[in-house]
């Protein structure tokens, strides 16, 4: 009896870790795309970019050997002012455009969030998030034509309103003095209504009584944001900052569009000479273009694991 028993108990773990094999192995099957497009679309292009930066891979040279040249094209690249020229510029634009995207969209969120009616804050919602619904090409059209010395409508109003004169009017994008700080103001504009909607989530998360206890204690509006709302949203503060460090460091469509390949303008950054390098000049030098954007994305490692430590957990 006891052997039969124990028999069975076999049985019945054996039954039991198969069936636990047969869900992981279904669980491995749904994932199995996920994992081949991830691979295939993130992983080997890194690794094949990686492997070009120590080669001197020249994408027109169809008919020559690539050969390995170890840290040439990185100890050229430190050595190339273009290279920190273009870091410098694009680590400006940074400065310039990510206070705006945290702290006006924080502002907005809060003034949103204190709208009780529900209709009026479901209207502003909608048109703050108009702008993040326009296409990018659509939106640097747009912004060109209102810079525009000539017709642009910012010219015309300083004109009509005293400002300035006709012949003395701000070349935005002429003008190196004013050209990061007027992408800057698109992109601020672009992302105003998207960023709000992350920072009304997480004001939606911290419980209302919270607020009333402070007010009980005699905490006013700048002790309930400083002490009450800003720790509750520093999750979204790091994800925000970290997000918009990268896309702001690594700008290059904007630049494209609206500066071109002119290297006296400070959109000439080192994205778009990592993509002059590797798709305009001469035979297409992509061995060299990728230790430059290697170069570049170190250096934004080292500052998002910096701000990492800046907007970690103090709970």
């Amino acid at each position: 009896m006891a052997s039969t028993t124990a028999v069975g108990l076999r049985h019945g773990a054996a039954a039991a870790q198969a069936s636990t094999l047969a869900r992981r192995a279904s669980a491995w099957v749904f994932l199995l795309p996920t994992i081949v497009f991830f691979v295939g679309w993130q992983v080997y292009p890194i690794l094949r970019v990686l492997w070009m930066s120590f080669t001197d891979f020249h994408f027109l040279r169809t008919n020559q050997t690539v050969n390995w040249v170890g840290l040439q094209n990185y100890i050229q690249a430190f050595a190339d002012p273009l290279v920190w020229t273009g870091l410098l510029r694009a680590a400006t634009f940074t400065a310039l455009f990510l206070p705006g995207m945290i702290f006006l969209p924080m502002l907005l969120a809060i003034l949103v969030d204190r709208v009780t009616h529900s209709g009026l804050a479901t209207t502003y919602r909608l048109i703050l998030l108009i702008p993040a619904v326009i296409p990018g090409p659509l939106i640097f059209v747009l912004w060109k034509w209102l810079y525009n010395f000539n017709i642009g409508p910012v010219d015309y109003l300083l004109v009509q309103a005293h400002v300035t004169t006709a012949q003395a009017a701000p070349q935005w994008l002429g003008d190196p003095k004013l050209t990061l700080a007027a992408i800057a103001i698109m992109e601020v504009w672009w992302g105003l209504g998207y960023h709000t909607m992350f920072y009304l989530a997480g004001l939606a998360a911290i419980p209302k009584e919270l607020f009333e206890a402070a007010r009980v204690d005699g905490a006013n509006e700048w002790n309930l944001f400083y002490h009450v709302t800003l720790p509750r949203l520093r999750p979204i503060l790091l994800v925000l900052v970290v997000l918009r460090f990268g896309t702001a460091m690594a700008v290059i469509d904007e630049y494209l569009i609206l500066g071109g390949f002119n290297r006296a303008l400070p959109t000439y950054t080192w994205t778009v000479y990592m993509w002059d390098t590797a798709f305009q000049l001469g035979d297409w030098f992509q061995g060299y273009a990728a230790a430059i954007g290697w170069i570049g994305a170190a250096a934004m490692l080292m500052v998002v694991g910096g701000l990492f430590w800046v907007f970690r957990s103090r709970d």
